[in-house]
């Protein structure tokens, strides 16, 4: 099969088992998986001011990196290359028993490193319980997704977290990990979620983390440098096609994206406000927007609008970096693998 095609189908795959299949359960999802050997190596450093401690974030990151990123590319080499055997013609095409196991994995893989559609399923049960007037179980859920206080909120801050999470996570976890997947294929999108995950969890100034954490704070920062800084567009385009307001997305965008303490942050959740006409606040911090607080129907609209975003910058960038570029990675890498293995063996 041409690798073109294996490109497309990689990626139309993994959207279609992000739509229908979703997330993995927590106990057995990457993210679970980095994020509990993650919290091993941060265990092992006990001195936290000494002058190696940011010597020993970037080791950390590029053993944490490397483990996942190896088993990962690991097994699609072994399909790929261990199963080509087998193979029939089908429409005049000459495909292997591993070149479809192979797509199948891969998408897999990638679709692990992304997520477009699983925040409605986080925000629909607060919705149902702010409807049922419900606030304390809407208070505990919400604080499932955002890592403020969320003890004290009444309806419109919750509802504006809600909005606040989703907008952010169109960089977090749909556009950086694909566009860098479409590079690099799962290298990159390895590599992004590594780096992305690692801040969340060591990315703080204080007298824990401020060595600790140094350089893959920055990492995640340069990572999303480029990528915050389009959505803006792709969230106007989607706002155009579907009915929002796109009108002043991309200078809203511009104007207001530095009231976040984060440089990346606050270019999708600018847009996305200016697209929703809503205001977001979180207390003390920020507030950006120029309209009402969000509305429970707000929340529908926000998460519909960054999932008609997400899909559109897969479908125009993803694919075609994938199709020019991110497989030739992929199959270098896996060849590469393959071969040192042989070597060996």
């Amino acid at each position: 099969m041409e690798l073109w095609l294996s490109a497309i189908l990689i990626v139309l795959v993994a959207l279609l088992i992000d739509r229908f299949i979703g997330e993995l359960p927590n106990r057995y999802h990457l993210l679970r998986w980095i994020g509990n050997l993650v919290g091993f190596l941060d265990g092992k450093v006990k001195d936290r001011a000494s002058k190696w401690t940011k010597a020993k974030g970037f080791l950390s990151y590029l053993l944490v990196f490397f483990i996942f990123w190896f088993i990962m590319m690991l097994i699609c080499s072994l399909i790929r290359n261990g199963l080509d055997e087998y193979w029939w013609e089908i429409a005049g095409i000459t495909v292997t028993l591993g070149e479809i196991i192979w797509i199948a994995v891969v998408a897999f893989m990638f679709k692990i490193t992304y997520a477009i559609f699983s925040f409605r399923h986080h925000c629909i049960p607060i919705q149902n319980d702010l409807r049922n007037k419900d606030i304390q179980s809407a208070r505990k859920k919400v604080q499932m997704i955002v890592s403020r206080d969320t003890s004290g909120l009444d309806e419109k801050h919750i509802t504006s977290s809600c909005c606040e999470t989703i907008s952010e996570n169109l960089v977090d976890s749909v556009i950086s990990p694909t566009f860098f997947f479409g590079l690099f294929g799962i290298t990159g999108a390895v590599m992004f979620r590594c780096a992305n995950l690692m801040d969340a969890m060591w990315g703080y100034l204080n007298e824990k983390y401020g060595n600790l954490g140094f350089f893959v704070a920055k990492f995640d920062d340069v990572l999303g440098y480029v990528t915050s800084r389009i959505s803006p567009a792709f969230v106007a385009l989607a706002a155009w096609m579907f009915g929002y307001e796109h009108r002043g997305v991309i200078e809203a965008a511009m104007e207001e994206h530095t009231k976040t303490p984060s440089p990346n942050s606050g270019w999708p959740m600018t847009a996305v406000a200016r697209a929703l006409g809503i205001s977001m606040e979180k207390a003390g911090v920020y507030v950006m927007g120029k309209g009402d607080m969000p509305s429970i129907n707000d929340v529908t609209r926000c998460y519909k609008l960054v999932e008609r975003t997400s899909m559109l910058f897969v479908l125009l960038i993803t694919v075609p970096l994938f199709v020019f570029a991110g497989i030739y990675v992929q199959v270098f890498i896996e060849n590469l693998i393959f071969d040192l293995l042989g070597m060996i063996i």
